[in-house]
């Protein structure tokens, strides 16, 4: 399940903080624009797609995202890579390296990793 912009926002309170109330999730974001009741239908919607897990055995319903932060990363960026790229890994990697400048630490990384892939 691909997750909106408006549930990523969602999803990453819920896996910075753990499992959470609405009014949690709510001070979170710390939207002015959105309101609480605007979250809780998220919460209730992100619920009926399986993207969260609810336990209600409390009077204040405590969210929980289904799938870890690694997980989604990995499900949004395979669907990217074939829709956006045609399923090229060189085309998606260059585009993310070019489009933004990479700092030294990033580079570092990526190098490591290039050269743990090559072995």
């Amino acid at each position: 399940m691909k997750p909106t912009d408006a549930e990523l926002a969602i999803l990453r309170v819920l896996w910075d903080k753990g499992p959470s109330k609405v009014r949690e999730v709510f001070e979170a974001l710390g939207d002015k624009n959105v309101g609480y009741t605007t979250i809780l239908k998220q919460l209730q919607v992100m619920f009926e797609k399986g993207l969260v897990t609810r336990d209600d055995s409390d009077k204040s319903h405590v969210y929980k995202a289904s799938l870890g932060e690694e997980a989604t990363q990995a499900t949004l960026l395979d669907h990217l890579l074939e829709s956006a790229f045609a399923g090229s890994r060189s085309k998606l990697f260059l585009r993310a390296l070019s489009n933004k400048k990479v700092s030294k630490k990033e580079l570092s990384e990526i190098r490591k990793l290039l050269s743990e892939l090559g072995d």
